[in-house]
């Protein structure tokens, strides 16, 4: 079985922007905006993402190895920059920096050999194929699905137990594909056919480089059984309903349930051996990939495991296979014209492989203590105004309101770092080794779950590394967390007007608190565990709002004949219009206690607290990737993270005078309040 971490559930890709006011001038525009992005052609009413951010984009072109632009792009790049100084020092002299100096270094010199690469050619992966070819029952091919470097078409995961959130589980999930989800397989049109007839050209280009033999009839034989697995699988809107993907089984009901798969030789490899309790997530679809193990012939199963181990590696080996997934998977399904520079690429597996390791480093580097000090005084904030609104929902009654009030009070806010770092020093690096690099790491991340595995769970531990632009909420453990690297310019900006920081960082904020009570975070209790502590009346209030966010944005259609999936949405929808109502409450709080704030550029404090808003979701994004998004995402566009959202928020009318006529507006009785 193939293992994985998975992301937990409400894990968010938020922008995020400013924090409070300083004495020091601002490093974008006089109060933490640069105006001109701003298209004062058009009327806030008619298009406010436009209205913030449209001359930028009439001007910004997409950089060639890119599928966007944007707030988050500039960060990143100067995230590259600042991580590549510190993996380039270790790769100078690892040995004058330790142990982990000498893993940096030697990995990351490993990646950048490429004349290296080049003259082991196919060598690397000869064993493995050999491994392949040396399968002859379907019990040798179990055997290969849970070692290192091998895809399953079903995945074991070990993360906390949805209802017992102190200890962990093994989770078994659907998988097998090798399009981004089942959609590409199954959807009509020309544009999916060309998806479907360039995937199975790659399939014959990546055998054939790697001498596989009748290249184009065992193209066909995988493809033929993709399709069979996407039928099976779920849709992203089913596999994000936790109730419906929570299926705790006993061993012996997972052997009744789905006996094809092998499960007491397969988790005993996986290290498992001892598991009482094995969750299903996507039931039907795991017990149909049983039976398809079964009946498929293993010839056919032996050439989608072949197929599946060169393409999941091809970037560890010469050019040509490199190059080959490029083309389909970005320039193909993406439409990326060129490829990342090597070194960005370099920096991107030293994250997944040493991850930690290099943001220890990063944070000695680049991570202030007065960041932390702003950041824990603004989430303060925004916990006293979410507080206020729960108090005053009229929607809700006493007793889930109380019970809101509890869950609010365990949030645990995490800020910059984790207090430790995980021990790498076991893992083999070897400077002339890479493809070995990639497999001994992932075996190294396996071994460490499983090491946590028995242990109640570790509360301090980290799901993202301190170098990450991003944010994210746990609903198993009540936290909400702020890697060290989003805590700068353009999106933390300490000496920016509060307007901006409250509507940037403040709705950011309030948006990863807000998963904890949108429609799938709400469905856990003050502990973290799943668990329904909403009355039946306050329930059916919450899922008539929700549903009429979903068919708001079902209604929108960024690419013609693809629409934004409400339903799959819904979570980061409620995040973003909850995170903006609460933010903008905690902003008037500030404004009650320091006074109005004065004019600035012509704009009021309101209309600055939307525009930073509007200004920290700034993108542009090619169409393959935008397609990508809308049929496997659960967030939305940039652009309607900001329209669907502000449309619905009173005080945006008042700010900007929206009137009946203008294309964003809406009657009063048909905006949707999460607060």
């Amino acid at each position: 079985m193939k293992f994985k971490v998975l992301a937990l559930i409400g894990v968010s890709l938020a922008a995020i922007a400013p924090a409070p006011l300083g004495a020091a001038k601002p490093v974008y525009g006089t109060w933490g905006y640069d105006a001109a992005a701003m298209d004062r052609g058009v009327k806030p009413g008619d298009d406010f993402f436009d209205y913030v951010n449209g001359t930028w984009a009439k001007k910004t072109d997409i950089a060639p190895d890119r599928t966007f632009v944007g707030i988050d792009s500039v960060l990143n790049d100067q995230i590259e920059r600042d991580v590549r100084a510190i993996v380039e020092d270790m790769a100078k002299d690892p040995s004058a920096n330790g142990k982990l100096g000498q893993q940096i270094g030697d990995l990351y010199a490993s990646w950048m050999d490429e004349a290296g690469v080049e003259k082991l050619g196919t060598r690397p992966i000869e064993p493995y194929l050999k491994r392949i070819e040396a399968v002859k029952t379907r019990g040798d091919l179990v055997d290969l699905f849970t070692e290192p470097g091998f895809e399953s078409p079903v995945e074991v995961s070990i993360y906390p137990d949805l209802k017992n959130p102190t200890r962990y589980s093994a989770y078994v999930s659907q998988s097998g594909l090798g399009l981004p989800n089942r959609d590409y397989y199954l959807l009509k049109g020309e544009k999916y056919d060309a998806y479907r007839k360039a995937y199975r050209a790659y399939i014959v280009t990546i055998e054939q480089l790697a001498g596989i033999s009748d290249a184009q009839a065992r193209a066909d034989r995988i493809i033929a059984l993709e399709t069979k697995i996407a039928k099976l699988h779920w849709t992203p809107e089913q596999s994000r309903d936790v109730d419906k993907a929570y299926n705790p089984m006993t061993r012996a009901q997972l052997r009744a349930f789905a006996p094809q798969l092998d499960w007491d030789r397969a988790l005993k490899k996986l290290g498992l051996g001892t598991a009482k309790k094995i969750v299903v997530s996507e039931k039907s679809a795991v017990q149909g990939e049983g039976r398809l193990f079964a009946s498929v012939p293993l010839s056919t199963w032996k050439d989608w495991t072949a197929f599946h181990f060169i393409s999941a590696n091809a970037q560890y080996l010469p050019k040509a296979f490199d190059e080959a997934k490029f083309d389909f998977y970005s320039k193909t399904l993406r439409d990326v014209p060129a490829q990342r520079a090597r070194w960005k690429r370099g920096i991107d597996m030293l994250d997944e492989a040493l991850g930690e390791g290099v943001g220890q480093i990063y944070v000695q580097r680049h991570y202030p203590a007065e960041s932390d000090r702003q950041m824990h005084e603004l989430i303060g904030n925004i916990l006293g105004a979410l507080k206020t609104k729960i108090e005053n929902a009229a929607w809700m009654d006493a007793p889930t309101k109380a019970k809101a009030l509890q869950k609010l009070a365990t949030f645990d806010p995490r800020i910059g770092h984790p207090p430790k770092y995980i021990d790498y020093s076991s893992l083999v690096v070897d400077r002339g080794d890479l493809l070995g690099n990639a497999i001994r790491s992932d075996d190294f991340q396996w071994k460490l779950l499983l090491s946590r595995y028995p242990r109640p769970v570790d509360r301090s531990l980290w799901d993202m590394l301190p170098q990450t632009n991003n944010a994210y909420y746990d609903p198993t453990q009540n936290q909400i967390t702020f890697p060290a690297a989003i805590l700068q310019p353009p999106y933390f900006d300490p000496s920016a007007d509060a307007a901006s920081n409250y509507g940037s960082i403040g709705a950011t904020i309030g948006h990863e608190i807000g998963h904890g009570f949108d429609d799938q975070g709400r469905k856990f209790d003050a502990h973290g565990r799943l668990a329904d502590w909403w009355s039946p009346a306050t329930a059916k209030l919450y899922t008539g709002h929700a549903d009429r966010l979903v068919a708001q944005y079902n209604s929108y259609e960024p690419i013609p004949g693809v629409h934004i999936k409400g339903q799959l949405t819904l979570g980061e929808n409620l995040g973003d219009l909850g995170g903006l109502e609460v933010a903008y409450a905690a902003y008037r709080k500030y404004v009650a206690e320091h006074g109005e704030p004065p004019v600035i550029d012509g704009l009021t404090g309101d209309q600055r607290f939307f525009i930073a808003y509007g200004y920290s979701w700034e993108t542009k994004q090619r169409e393959g990737a935008l397609r990508a998004q809308l049929l496997t995402n659960e967030h939305s566009p940039a652009k309607y993270r900001v329209n669907g959202v502000v449309r619905n928020v009173d005080a945006w009318y008042k700010a900007f005078n929206v009137q009946p006529g203008d294309r964003l507006y809406l009657p009063p009785d048909q905006r949707v309040h999460v607060w």
